[in-house]
Formats: C-alpha cells, sequence, structure tokens
C-alpha cells in the first residue's frame, strides 16, 4: 500500500518514518519525500495506528487526491531549492514541477494557490529565503556567493527578496546571531 504522509522534507524524517514503520511490523519497499510503500496492506485499525504514530513524530496522512498533488509540489519545490545548486538548472521550476508530477503547470499552480492562500512562487521564494538564512548562518559564504547557488540574478535581487521576507536586509540578519530561521514544513 502506498502511502502518502505530509511534513516529510528531508532525509531524516524518511529515515523517521521506515522506523516508526518496521516498528510496527511493515516492511518498507519504496521511501521518499512524501510517500513509503508498506506491505502488507494495513487493516483499518493499522492505518489508525500508523496515522496516530505518524502525528506523534509530527507528521500526518494525506488521503485526499487534491492534499496529495499540493503536498508533492511542496516535496519538489523543498527538493530543488535545499537539495540542489539553483544556479545549474536547465529548465525554469514551473517546468521541473510540471515534468516531475505530470501535469499542467497552470492546474497545479491554480491547485496550490487555492488549498494553501499562497502562490507556488511565494512558496518558492519563502523556501529560498530559508535556505539563504541557512547558508548566511553557516558563515562560509559571502551573499553574492549565496545569490549565485541559490539562482538569483543578482545580489541585490537577492537583498530586496530577503528583506521584503524578514524585514532586515541580509548583512543585519547576519549580525543579529542569525535570528528567525523557520522550519521547511512550517511554510
Amino acid at each position: 500500500m502506498l502511502l502518502h504522509i505530509k511534513n516529510m522534507v528531508c532525509g531524516r524524517c524518511t529515515m523517521a518514518v521506515r522506523q516508526l514503520m518496521e516498528n510496527l511490523n511493515f516492511r518498507v519497499s519504496d521511501l521518499t519525500l512524501g510517500t513509503v510503500q508498506i506491505h502488507p496492506e494495513p487493516d483499518g485499525q493499522q492505518l489508525e495506528n500508523i496515522a496516530a504514530s505518524l502525528k506523534m513524530l509530527g507528521f500526518e496522512l494525506i488521503d485526499k487526491e487534491k492534499d496529495q498533488l499540493v503536498e508533492r509540489i511542496k516535496n519538489v519545490i523543498i527538493e530543488l531549492v535545499h537539495h540542489s545548486d539553483l544556479a545549474n538548472l536547465e529548465q525554469s521550476i514551473a517546468s521541473i514541477i510540471a515534468g516531475r508530477i505530470n501535469r499542467d503547470y497552470t492546474f497545479l499552480s491554480r491547485l496550490f494557490s487555492d488549498s494553501e492562500a499562497l502562490t507556488i512562487e511565494k512558496f518558492i521564494i519563502h523556501q529560498k529565503i530559508e535556505k539563504v538564512k541557512e547558508l548566511i548562518g553557516y558563515g562560509e559564504m559571502n551573499i553574492n556567493e549565496i545569490s549565485v547557488k541559490m539562482g538569483y540574478s543578482s545580489s541585490a535581487h537577492l537583498s530586496a527578496q530577503f528583506k521584503a521576507i524578514t524585514g532586515l536586509s541580509p548583512s543585519k540578519f547576519k549580525s543579529a546571531g542569525s535570528p528567525g530561521r523557520t522550519p521547511i514544513d512550517k511554510i
């Protein structure tokens, strides 16, 4: 049975879900951000147990197709922003999302906006700003290097977006000790 899980956004999340399923005596045959394939198929009581156990870890089972699509969109964006070099993308993020989900981007964009009260583009910006906060906190790259890595056209563009979202310039954020990081599953 393929289960769709909300808030699975990183490698540690997949490890936690794998461990949970194995502790509940299910065999995991496939595990990706947002999904887990388990065997044998759980009965109703076992499914309730899985849902309750996932909830204790901060995850949630998703059963509606619309919600599954929205979560898949989020997972593609999170994977791209947090685990890729955006400077080297050969396609636009919109094209990548549509291709990976195998649906028309206009449909996905409308569905996402209706469900989240936020456009895909704004969600991408918020995710990018969280990644920028992380990179600033590491102190290994300057703002020009970060802007290139994150696919911005210039450091001025990055700084303007950063200030619009956080209320601080990147340098003020850094001098303040990098306050105010938001977990990526809470955006």
